[in-house]
Order: C-alpha cells, then structure tokens, then sequence
C-alpha cells in the first residue's frame, strides 16, 4: 500500500528528509504535484543535496523514482538534477516519467516574472519559476505532454499555441521576442532523445505495483497552507499539496493510501506571500533564522530569508485536518534548545474574539496570536536516539504539541541527517 508524506504547514516543513529516510523502506517513490518552484534539502553519506524536481528515492539505488502526470516538468532541471548527482557519486537513479506529464515551457517562466514586476508591492511572492502560468496553460488545454515531443503535429501545435501567447504578450507586457515558434520547437526536440529513456506508461506501471503488494511513497511539495482550495487563498501555489490529490497526481485508487504522514515543524517559517499569524521579526526573528534548518533558514529555490515565527497550533491542526493524517513528524526539534521560553500560538484573537479555527483569509488577515509558554530545556539534543533520553521539557513541548494538534506524532527529526531521528 501507499505512504504520503506531505507538508502541514507553508512549505519547508522537512519532508525531503523524511522521503529520503522512508525511500529505503520503499520500492517506489513518486512526486505527484508542484516544480521547481520548491526544493527539499537532504543530507545524507553523499553530502547534502537540494532537489526540485527529482523524487527523494534517487539516492536509493534499488528504488524505483516517477515524476507523476500531476508534476510541472522541467526539462533544464530535470537533466541538470541528474547530471549533478552523477558528478559528485551519487549513482544513477531509477528514473520513469509519466508520458502524460506536462511540460513547462521557457515562455512559462518569463511570464511568471513579468506578472511579478507588473503586479510591484502587490505580487504573490513567486519564485519565478512559471509555475503559475504552466498551470494556467494546462488548465487552458494548451499544454505540452511528455508524449507530444513525438507528435508530427508538434510543431503546428506550439505555432497556434505561441500566435494566441503572444497577442496576449503584447498587450499585457508590450512585448512578445519570447514566443518564436522556431526556438521553441528547437527547445523541445533537442531533449527529445535524452528524454525518451525515461518515458513511461506510469500508469499501468502502478497498477500492477499495487496489485503485487508493493510498498509505494508519495511525495508532497509545499504545505497544505498552500492548497489553492483550503489554504490561505490567493497566497498559495497552483496545484494540490494535499495527500487526497496524490491519487489524482500520481494516478493511484484513493482507497491505496493507508498512510499520511504529516510534516510539521517545532516553529514556524515560510516563503512567500501572505498572513502568518506567529510571524515574528527583527532580533528574535533573525536569531531563529540562523539557527534553524541545517544553516539557516533560506529558501532552498529561491535563497530568500525565510519568514519566522513560533509554532502556530491553530494553523497546524487545520493542515493535518486537510491532509487526512494518520500521524506527525515533527521536524527541527533541535534548534529550540537555546531558549528559555518556548512561545506556542494556540489561538488567534480575530476583534475581540478568540477561536481555536482556522479562518477564511479576510478574517485571517486581522488575526493576533494568542500564546501559551511552555519551558526551554536549555541543551544539545541531536545526539538523542530514544524519546526516553530526551530531556523532561522536551518531551513536554512535544506532548503539548501533540495534545493541541490532536494527531500522534511518531517521528521527531533533531538534526538535518538521515540517522538524526527519534522514533516514538
């Protein structure tokens, strides 16, 4: 059967971890959604690796790794991901690409941040990477599939697409160099070759995977936050981060995931646009920064200083509530350890009015955070294997957590590599 691992938060909970420690327990891992529009770091006896479009397997060389029909493809990353693995050891993975994925074109990137320049002081925070309009495109019917690099009608096809593309250039953005058919048919075909080795019919692949009995891990980008139905809507991504989209992404029955584990950190951080009720700033919240993560808090595909805060219950228990969990990781415990008091939000005030739930956006964007604190334990805890040997306060911010998220949490991840966790 399957095992999601998906985010609880905004992103950057630690999931890559997570994949990668999980990936060697699995016969296959599959990435069902989202681009390289987020990365997830790893650490592992290679060294470290930030990868944005490849699954979290491929450092497992007897685990299968797809790109599911739910992914925003990118050629350039793609083959550059690959090729850096090689180079520095890593052996080459076993690598499959639903025929049915889509493809994000050169043109996709450079509205994405020509959107960003004209939207100024109102823009979403993208990460430039055209995942927006990629999504758009395929929502449109005017996208690109792996399998339509070997269509004869390749070329008329990208004509009729780039001619109705750059009407709207030029009228929005005053300028359409961008949309040449002849360059963009170039692009295509010239990974056509190098491409063709790793297309596969996923789906049928996976139906069999199932019906033998074999251990199957999916991997989520972004955080529920960041679901463009339930999260914090418009400051969210363009397609599904949830466990339940999986069966669509992925193409697998619904009824084949029996596992969600749920990522989440012991504080809280984000890239990106949009409301972050714990979000604080200044000292305390540059002193978080630089001790969290494994050398600090940046984003891993934009380099960007993540935003911080103190762990958001309110906002937490709702992304475990949209992911369907059946139990939590939580991530980072480690870097706590240099506070006296540890802040949690355990609810907002929205006017006067305290409430456990989660809001609508309008109403979350006048939200204070309301705080409980717990004690610091004041101590290094990354050597600790076993929850017993934790220290007392530890394990009562971890129940607190706990009892607040209504979710178990099996796993606790106190350092950035693979053997850095604690299994309750």
């Amino acid at each position: 059967m399957a095992t999601a691992v998906v985010g609880g938060n905004w992103g950057d909970e630690g999931k890559g971890k997570l994949t990668d420690m999980m990936a060697g327990d699995s016969d296959i891992v599959i990435r069902f959604q989202g681009g390289s529009n987020a990365g997830h770091t790893i650490v592992n006896r290679y060294g470290k690796f930030v990868l944005h479009i490849l699954p979290s397997g491929v450092f497992h060389k007897d685990t299968v790794n797809i790109i599911g029909p739910g992914v925003a493809l990118n050629l350039d990353g793609f083959f550059s991901e690959i090729d850096s693995l090689v180079a520095r050891g890593v052996p080459k993975p076993r690598l499959m690409i639903s025929e049915r994925a889509q493809i994000v074109m050169p043109y996709h990137v450079i509205f994405d941040k020509l959107e960003e320049e004209r939207l100024g002081p109102q823009s979403f925070g993208s990460t430039k990477s055209g995942i927006a309009p990629f999504y758009s495109d395929k929502y449109l019917k005017i996208g690109f599939q792996v399998s339509d690099l070997f269509d004869d009608d390749l070329y008329s096809r990208i004509k009729d697409v780039a001619g109705v593309k750059a009407l709207y250039a030029e009228s929005v953005y005053g300028r359409s160099d961008f949309l040449d058919t002849d360059t963009l048919y170039g692009y295509l075909k010239g990974f056509a070759d190098r491409l063709l080795p790793y297309t596969a019919d996923t789906t049928s692949y996976l139906y069999n995977a199932v019906k033998e009995g074999k251990r199957i891990l999916l991997e989520g980008q972004l955080g529920a936050l960041r679901d463009p139905d339930n999260g914090i809507y418009p400051f969210v991504t363009s397609s599904s981060p949830l466990a339940g989209y999986a069966a669509v992404g992925a193409v697998l029955p619904p009824h084949a995931i029996d596992r969600v584990v749920t990522v989440i950190k012991s504080y809280s951080s984000c890239v990106g646009a949009g409301a972050f009720v714990s979000e604080i700033f200044g000292s305390e919240a540059s002193e978080l920064r630089d001790r969290g993560g494994d050398g600090g808090e940046y984003g891993a595909t934009t380099g960007r200083p993540r935003r911080m805060g103190w762990f958001d219950a309110v906002a937490s228990r709702y992304g475990c509530i949209l992911q369907g969990t059946t139990e939590v990781a939580l991530t980072v415990l480690d870097v706590l350890g240099y506070l006296d008091k540890i802040p949690v939000c355990t609810a907002y005030d929205i006017d006067g009015e305290i409430t456990e739930q989660f809001p609508v956006t309008r109403l979350l964007k006048r939200a204070k955070p309301v705080y409980e604190y717990l004690e610091g334990w004041k101590c290094d805890i990354r050597s600790v294997r076993s929850y017993a040997d934790l220290p007392e306060r530890a394990k009562d911010y971890v129940e607190f957590i706990e009892s607040k998220l209504g979710f178990p949490i099996k796993m606790i991840s106190n350092g950035p590599k693979r053997d850095d966790i604690i299994f309750r």
